[in-house]
């Protein structure tokens, strides 16, 4: 199976930014590359993925216009920016793949996993 790792996650402040990163352990097909995070106390929520399909992304609307999805081939990583951070933004992040849906936000449609890289946004 196909190991996800993530990496980037930290401490910022509001208003602050990271960039978080996605390796699999091998190259693979996969319909689409995600991330979900989750918050302490909180289910586990969609936030991105890009669409190997056609090369476009989408978005939770909670997170529209703050991060951008994105992936680099010739690395096979898949990044997160996130701009404009703020508290509620804090939370577990994880890489996830789906091999088969393409435009999926449910996490039941993604086979592999990270373990996941803290965010946390302070003030």
């Amino acid at each position: 199976q196909v190991r996800l790792v993530e990496s980037g996650g930290g401490l910022v402040q509001i208003g602050g930014s990271l960039r978080l990163s996605c390796a699999p352990s091998e190259r693979t097909f996969a319909a689409a590359m995600g991330w979900f995070r989750q918050a302490s106390g909180k289910e586990r929520e969609f936030v991105a993925a890009w669409r190997a399909t056609d090369l476009t992304s989408f978005y939770a609307n909670s997170v529209k216009g703050r991060l951008s999805i994105s992936r680099d081939n010739a690395q096979n990583t898949v990044y997160l920016q996130m701009n404009s951070l703020k508290p509620e933004d804090t939370a577990v992040y994880f890489c996830a793949s789906s091999t088969y849906f393409s435009s999926s936000t449910r996490e039941e449609n993604y086979d592999n996993w990270g373990q996941g890289t803290q965010v946390t946004v302070s003030s």
